[in-house]
């Protein structure tokens, strides 16, 4: 067991939290926190962020700016229930089309229902595949964006080589995730309240603390901004960069394939 955050090398294909499993384990066990906290999981991202992740969600889309034009197409990974892609359609007027891609099916269950009521089902796509192994062509798709889900992806590299080789070239990779605090004090708090406060609240809404535990904790042996970087460069991507949002509470990469 090791509270040390990965690094670019590479660990988080066997780090499930804080707990060494096989490779071949780690899929399986984030599969089922997601059938568990499918239906609570705009809960469980308010829990974690204060609310803030709604605010940074559109600040990654605004960052994005996807144009409004008929034809341009945008890949959201580890999207199911459809938080990132809605928005993206939106900010196009209703021209952007959307596929929302993750391998949690009750997560796009959660999805596919969201977008009927919002009317969005003819400018959405939802497909359950594993982000290492994108069932697409190449150079398919303009954007790949992925929020608050790559940490839970066990072959990160693979993952971000499979969002190279299905982006047009010129087109941009973009990645929001819990990332590491940079201001002294903030970290303190937030990680009191990350791994004290988040599990306790979590078993009170939904009767099941365990999920948030793990979801803690694998923001914690996440790389930090700049490993993060390192792997989109390493990858292939050029003009890599990042913002942070909340002091480093969440950090947001954007990449180019040129």
């Amino acid at each position: 067991m090791s509270e040390q955050r990965t690094t670019a090398a590479g660990g988080m294909e066997t780090s499930y939290g804080f707990r060494n499993v096989g490779e071949s384990e780690k899929q399986g066990l984030v599969n089922e926190v997601f059938h568990k906290v499918a239906n609570r999981y705009d809960v469980m991202n308010d829990l974690m962020s204060a609310g803030m992740h709604r605010v940074w969600k559109d600040g990654m889309v605004a960052w994005l700016n996807p144009p409004r034009r008929a034809g341009w197409k945008v890949l959201d990974v580890a999207g199911g229930t459809g938080d990132i892609a809605f928005r993206i359609v939106e900010a196009s007027h209703d021209n952007a089309h959307a596929t929302v891609l993750d391998i949690n099916g009750s997560m796009l269950a959660v999805g596919r229902e969201r977008a009927e009521k919002r009317g969005l089902a003819q400018k959405t796509d939802f497909v359950e595949a594993n982000a290492e192994e994108l069932p697409f062509a190449d150079e398919t798709f303009d954007a790949y964006t992925v929020a608050f889900g790559i940490r839970n992806v066990p072959r990160i590299d693979v993952a971000l080589s499979e969002a190279y080789r299905v982006l047009k070239p010129g087109g941009r990779i973009m990645v929001l995730e819990f990332s590491e605090v940079d201001m002294p004090l903030l970290d303190k708090v937030y990680e009191a309240w990350s791994f004290n406060a988040i599990p306790r609240i979590g078993q009170a809404v939904t009767g099941d603390g365990e999920p948030y535990a793990y979801l803690v904790e694998s923001i914690r042996k996440f790389p930090n901004q700049q490993n993060f970087a390192a792997m989109m460069t390493n990858a292939g991507f050029d003009r890599v960069t990042f913002r942070n949002y909340s002091g480093g509470i969440a950090a947001l990469h954007s990449g180019w394939k040129l």
